[in-house]
């Protein structure tokens, strides 16, 4: 990994993203430092990352005495001035409302330093209105990763209209930097581009359930041991460009009447009331055990690290390297 641009980063805001967020500068070998308005989020949050990295390191995942460095990147800090005292890089992960969000972003460009960059985690706000009115709004960019961006990396950045493109070019690199893939939109969208298109899939997963079409055990199997499979490598349009000998011309000229005549198929308000979610569930506990999520989700989080591995080992040909930081 390459030495990160920025040095010091604040993490305003401790919770399931914003802890992970520390791993991810602390692990890069920034001196990160940590903000709660909760003393006791901020506490368990410390206390995660501190045992996330003990447990990274047991696996192998991180190198031995790697834990102990990120411990020491780390500051526990108890005032917002304290945490943006020298911060080049702010990332705030508060609460996903609007008007907090505006408030949050008024305090953070009234004290944090002149050059500094501020970014949100936010998974649905444009940030123009966010900084709307903002003195520093030109400084101003989402950075709405996926969760938890410790193990994946892939972060959709989001200028405002009032993003100086020096603040987005600043942006781009420290995320690289720090071992993260940003992906820049062009322009805002509710839901971004992760969660359009996660959204587009459950949706027709709830119309093929809810309709009595399939099982949550068959929807789930088809993605799981088929889809998913292949997108753990490749993109919807790179899986069509494997798919005919010519490429995703060939394909999609050979197949796009078939893909119009399902896309007219498709469910656009599926059901999904009490009963189909509450079959959801059901079905779901049936199958990956209930109350298990948190096994489930270090599982995944291994699991993942190790599909990452193998895709730097032997990268597709002619296609970008993966970024490391496992």
């Amino acid at each position: 990994m390459t030495q990160p641009t920025i040095r010091t980063v604040a993490v305003v805001g401790a919770g399931v993203i914003g802890r992970s967020w520390i791993r991810v500068f602390a692990r890069a070998g920034c001196e990160t430092r940590v903000f709660d308005p909760d003393p006791e989020q901020l506490a368990r949050a410390l206390e995660w990352a501190r045992e996330s990295a003990d447990e990274d390191e047991a696996l192998g995942f991180i190198d031995a005495g790697a834990a102990a460095e990120e411990g020491r990147a780390v500051r526990r800090c108890d005032t917002l001035e304290e945490v943006l005292s020298g911060a080049g890089w702010v990332q705030e992960s508060g609460p996903e409302t609007l008007a907090v969000k505006q408030r949050i972003f008024a305090d953070l460009d009234a004290a944090a330093e002149p050059g500094t960059v501020l970014a949100s985690s936010t998974s649905a706000h444009d940030m123009s209105r966010i900084a709307d009115g903002l003195p520093g709004a030109g400084r101003c960019v989402v950075a709405h990763p996926v969760n938890p961006p410790h193990v994946i990396p892939m972060v959709e950045l989001l200028p405002g209209e009032a993003t100086h493109p020096e603040a987005l070019s600043a942006a781009v690199a420290f995320l690289e930097s720090v071992g993260q893939s940003p992906v820049q939109m062009n322009r805002y969208l509710p839901g971004f581009l992760l969660n359009r298109l996660q959204a587009a899939l459950l949706r027709e997963a709830v119309f093929l359930y809810g309709s009595g079409a399939a099982s949550a055990e068959a929807i789930d199997t088809v993605v799981r041991e088929g889809l998913g499979l292949r997108w753990a490598l490749l993109g919807p349009f790179g899986t069509g460009h494997t798919n005919a000998d010519s490429g995703a011309g060939e394909y999609y000229r050979r197949y796009g009447d078939a893909y119009r005549e399902t896309w007219r198929e498709l469910e656009a308000d599926p059901e999904f009331s009490e009963r189909v979610i509450d079959g959801i569930h059901a079905e779901t506990e049936g199958i990956y055990g209930a109350s298990a999520t948190e096994a489930l989700c270090a599982w995944r989080d291994r699991v993942v690290r190790r599909i990452r591995a193998l895709k730097e080992d032997d990268p597709p040909p002619g296609g970008s390297t993966p970024v490391s930081g496992r």
